[in-house]
């Protein structure tokens, strides 16, 4: 496994050229391709569709960026020489200056180097830090967040509810319909025989644990109308969580501070989350709750950390074995019952009304069905490793579990043997252990990928800040 601390020194030197606008202007430049070619090239309508909206909003922060990469490389103005100062000795020095640790640090720091909040030695302040640093980059990601996630996400929505036909993926529907048979039944789920006899038995399977019918229900309660629909709610509840975690992790520490707005876009802007909220959105929700749930660790806040982590597995299986590792996190900190009671009682109180009300109908929805076992075949079936072994090689499927399995016990084991000792570490874990299991499991898709990509830019401003 690699040393956190190498890829973490690794990243700083990549991720800080130029104040980390460079980086920037890679990934919006190449989302703008990606977008482009989604929105002439996709087979699936809301795909087509984000792309056609979303391509504008790259292509706007490409332009931004590169203004402020312009302005960041312009050269500063020479400072002239007062008239009782020695010019010779003037000239030789740069008493330049910039705010990092809470002092005043001089500019050829790596902290000034990050934040390029630069004043001269007089006090002045240079433009250039309010515009090109840190927070110009922040409010960039969220503007972009805005144009490239939820206004085609709104679009989408708008015209759903007016009639439009492939503005919503099948995860869309599918939450909603388990937030209606909730309301009816008790349950989200429909058993075997009542998904046999539907003219589309695949629409029919709730795959996901109780909790994600919760942003079903305002279509259930209210009817259909844009904001009605699943997804402007998942939207919601992603960026109260994203934005109490990024709350959480500021120290006003500019190289921190920029490696933290790097954690943000990982989880907002990048295409593979984007594209995915503004189409589906079920998994942003979650990998926000789990984002959270690692920040409210590192601040040592193990009892609501449980609890963010235990909204996330209420909705998803997948966020099961995060809820583990955080967990061994929790109890090298001698906090593993505060973070338990939240991480485990959640599940548990989402679980029992639905086992209660059909437990054969919880089998067949979230064991049967993603197993291979259910009436029809998943869709999760993007061409990696256990999905080409369960296609191609005699009794694959039990072969592709088997090495899921494996690789399951022996994460167990680097638990037991090196436990996490911060909450990067953990997130760390977490994204090797996600990226292991999506690459073996049977039924995958490429969208899971968001998780083990976001926890591990996250694993760098989640570790504790270096001594002073």
């Amino acid at each position: 496994m690699p040393r956190p601390g190498a890829a973490g020194r690794l990243w700083r030197r990549v991720d800080g050229a130029a104040g980390g606008l460079a980086a920037d202007l890679g990934l919006y430049a190449l989302s703008a391709l990606f977008a482009w070619s989604t929105a002439s090239g996709s087979t699936l309508a809301s795909h087509r569709a984000w792309g056609a909206v979303a391509v504008w909003g790259y292509l706007a922060a490409t332009v931004l960026t590169l203004a402020l990469l312009a302005l960041r490389l312009r050269p500063a103005p020479p400072h002239p020489a007062p008239p009782h100062a020695a010019a010779p000795r003037a000239a030789r020095q740069d008493r330049s200056t910039c705010l990092a640790h809470g002092r005043k640090c001089a500019q050829d720091t790596p902290d000034c180097q990050a934040s390029r909040t630069i004043t001269d030695g007089s006090g002045g302040s240079g433009g250039v830090g309010a515009v090109a640093g840190v927070a110009g980059r922040a409010w960039t990601t969220a503007g972009v967040w805005v144009a490239v996630a939820v206004v085609p996400l709104v679009v989408q929505a708008v015209q759903r509810a007016g009639g439009a036909l492939g503005r919503a993926q099948e995860e869309v529907l599918v939450v909603e319909e388990s937030a209606r048979r909730l309301l009816d039944s008790g349950t989200p789920y429909l058993g075997r025989d009542g998904i046999a006899a539907l003219p589309e038995p695949l629409l029919g399977y709730t795959p996901y644990q109780p909790g994600m019918a919760v942003f079903g229900l305002p279509r259930a309660l209210f009817g259909t109308a844009w904001w009605t629909d699943a997804r402007v709610w998942f939207a919601m509840a992603t960026a109260a969580a994203l934005l109490l975690a990024a709350r959480l992790l500021r120290d006003g520490t500019p190289s921190r501070d920029a490696l933290l707005v790097r954690a943000v876009q990982a989880a907002t802007v990048l295409p593979l989350c984007a594209l995915t909220l503004a189409t589906g959105g079920d998994d942003l929700p979650v990998l926000a709750l789990c984002l959270l749930a690692f920040a409210l660790a590192a601040r040592a806040r193990f009892g609501w950390s449980g609890i963010a982590m235990g909204a996330a597995a209420a909705m998803k299986l997948l966020a099961w074995p995060v809820a583990l590792v955080l967990g061994a996190y929790a109890v090298v900190r001698r906090s593993g019952g505060r973070y338990a009671a939240g991480a485990a009682g959640l599940p548990v109180l989402a679980l029992i009304p639905a086992l209660l009300a059909d437990s054969a109908a919880f089998v067949e929805n979230v064991i049967r069905f993603p197993t291979g076992h259910g009436l029809v075949t998943s869709p999760a079936a993007s061409p990696l490793l256990g999905w080409l072994i369960a296609r191609h090689v005699p009794g694959g499927r039990t072969v592709a579990l088997l090495l899921l399995l494996l690789a399951g016990l022996a994460i167990g084991l680097w638990l037991l043997r090196r436990p996490p000792h911060d909450a990067g570490a953990a997130a760390l874990i977490s994204a090797t252990g996600l990226l292991t299991a999506i690459v073996l499991m049977p039924s995958t898709r490429f969208g899971y990928l968001l998780y083990p990509v976001a926890f591990a830019l996250w694993a760098l401003p989640l570790r504790p800040p270096p001594p002073r």
